[in-house]
């Protein structure tokens, strides 16, 4: 197989083990109407024997409400349901030891959000600022959750749907992936560099770049995968590491905070452990007079 680009449930069903998956149900209970947030497909999955809450995109279908959101976009009615399926996991599972917490897979293929006039007005960023506090919520409370890029990963979508993974996976470009917080032409409309240049810069800088590679070097995925056949054995490979590492109580070993330092060790964020000192180094010089 080429690519995943749009199939979203193709790879949920790649992922999970035979028959397993459950969709807009969660513990027996249907949690969201089925004509709900169309372009996002919430459910539980096996993995490996691993039962778990997967999320995902579905890049071949549209919402019939909001014409903007199609091909995989998240657009409001999508972040609710996101969301909803986030927290009905971390209460079905608050009395669970952490090592029994249901791990949380993120299936990732967005070009981005929806922001049309209606989702803005409605409360687009609410939805999806929800969404990513949920993910940030059930991973602190023991939940291992692992993202698994397969197509798209774009901007404020990636930072919803993704980035707050205590691990993030991809396959790799070879797959088609595309990985990137801003495109260069709108670098170029607010830094008003000549998109020429910041293309040359690309090639040296991964901060510029887009692509599986250069978010790899930046520390943002943990592992790039090379064998679509052997994505669920490598998810199933993190759920166990993350699990480990929450067990031993190491907190910032996981999720955005580790991935910064992870950076920094590939080589991609060289100075980044300098401006956090530095910017400690003044808070600690005027703190005594603010706090």
């Amino acid at each position: 197989m080429d690519n995943l680009l749009g199939k979203g449930r193709l790879a949920i069903g790649m992922i999970s083990d035979k028959d397993s998956f459950q969709e807009n149900i969660i513990d027996g209970k249907t949690i969201v109407e089925k004509d709900f947030g169309d372009c996002a497909v919430v459910g539980t999955i096996k993995i490996n024997g691993i039962e778990s809450v997967v999320i995902g995109n579905d890049g071949e279908t549209y919402n019939p409400r909001f014409p903007v959101v199609y091909a995989g976009i998240i657009g409001m009615e999508e972040a609710y349901k996101m969301a909803e399926a986030v927290y009905i996991t971390i209460k079905n599972d608050a009395s669970k030891p952490q090592s029994e917490k249901r791990p949380i897979i993120l299936v990732v293929d967005t070009p981005g959000n929806g922001p049309g006039k209606q989702e803005e007005i409605f409360g687009m960023n609410k939805a999806t600022g929800g969404y990513q506090l949920a993910l940030a919520e059930a991973r602190h409370k023991g939940h291992p959750i692992v993202a698994i890029v397969i197509g798209r990963a774009v901007s404020g979508a990636f930072l919803c749907h993704g980035l707050q993974a205590d691990h993030i996976l991809s396959l790799d470009a070879n797959f088609g992936t595309m990985i990137h917080v801003m495109p260069i032409s709108s670098i170029a409309r607010i830094t008003k560099l000549d998109i020429e240049k910041l293309t040359a810069m690309s090639a040296a800088n991964p901060v510029f770049a887009s692509g599986a590679k250069f978010f790899y070097q930046l520390g943002g995925i943990e592992e790039l995968i090379t064998d679509i056949d052997s994505m669920s054995s490598i998810i199933a490979k993190h759920i166990d590491e993350i699990r480990k590492l929450k067990s031993n109580g190491e907190v910032d070993a996981t999720g955005p905070y580790a991935r910064g330092k992870l950076g920094g060790e590939r080589k991609g964020r060289i100075v980044r452990e300098k401006i956090i000192q530095m910017m400690n180094d003044q808070f600690a010089a005027v703190e005594s007079k603010y706090c």
